[in-house]
């Protein structure tokens, strides 16, 4: 049954997508742990719901009952009568919302019904497309079939954006993707993913990757998520506080914009109109301390 007390809980996000298209990445670089447990991300499981709390997996079968498993066995699990893998793990991200990793939507070997069973627990989705393949009529099929059950708002990035040969290719897929998916997501995204890991502490490298815009518009949706009237109007007040726990070391920066070289208005979010803070994230992921 779907979930009436979303408004006074954390919000679940799941990541979805085709095979391959990065939610593996996108889930290491949301945590910010170095390393995840190098087995979360194999290729048959199944979804894999990451809430915060010490490192911990559990199997939870299809009757709903939970048997602890080492962090190390995550992908020996039974495909065949296991429902999700709970994994619990010390990362400040989670303290904002839960992440569902799901798997391919197209993968051959885990049947649909393996990860719609938990969509009535979405509250929203971040879809991953990959740019050399992307918003393929697969995905859209699929998201036009399930969209309607996602409350959202839903965010949807084209990853691998560094694959592109040159800016023309660059912003002729962002332009297609946007005109054929944009009405259907709150925000639309082009992130490199792979960079952005591998940024660390160099923001050049960190805004070029497109992660910063996209974190940003992230934390805000998280903030505003589940408030009440005050807390609405206390948001950005709330968002700079989170901020500028990344950017106490680096106030004297100035946010670059986007490169506009590609196509005028690359990042698409809808975003609700606030007030403009200087703090902004210092390093290339969400681990928010």
């Amino acid at each position: 049954m779907p979930d009436t007390t979303a408004k006074s809980r954390k919000p679940r996000i799941a990541l979805m997508g085709e095979f391959s298209a990065g939610k593996s990445t996108l889930t290491n670089l949301l945590v910010g742990l170095e390393p995840l447990p190098v087995r979360v991300t194999a290729t048959r499981l199944p979804p894999v719901w990451i809430s915060h709390g010490p490192a911990a997996a559990a199997r939870v079968d299809l009757r709903g009952l939970e048997t602890p498993i080492s962090l190390d066995a995550i992908d020996d699990v039974p495909l065949e009568d296991t429902a999700f893998i709970r994994l619990s793990l010390p990362a400040e991200a989670l303290e904002l919302c839960d992440l569902i990793d799901m798997p391919g939507i197209s993968d051959p070997n885990m049947p649909a019904e393996v990860w719609k069973a938990l969509l009535p627990d979405v509250d929203g989705v971040i879809w991953c497309t990959s740019a050399t393949q992307a918003w393929r009529q697969s995905e859209a099929a699929t998201w036009k079939s399930i969209r309607q059950e996602i409350p959202g708002p839903n965010t949807l990035l084209i990853t691998h954006f560094d694959a592109l040969q040159n800016d023309r290719d660059q912003a002729r897929v962002l332009k297609r993707v946007v005109r054929e998916a944009g009405d259907t997501f709150q925000s639309v995204f082009p992130v490199s993913l792979l960079q952005a890991l591998s940024a660390g502490d160099d923001m050049d490298v960190w805004k070029r990757s497109g992660a910063d815009a996209f974190v940003e518009n992230l934390i805000e949706l998280l903030v505003r998520w589940s408030a009440t009237p005050q807390e609405e109007a206390d948001a950005p007040e709330a968002i700079a506080s989170v901020l500028a726990r990344e950017a106490a070391r680096d106030r004297g920066r100035n946010k670059a914009p986007q490169p506009d070289n590609l196509l005028q208005g690359r990042v698409v979010p809808r975003r609700v109109k606030r007030e403009r803070h200087s703090a902004r994230p210092e390093r290339a992921r969400l681990d928010l301390g």
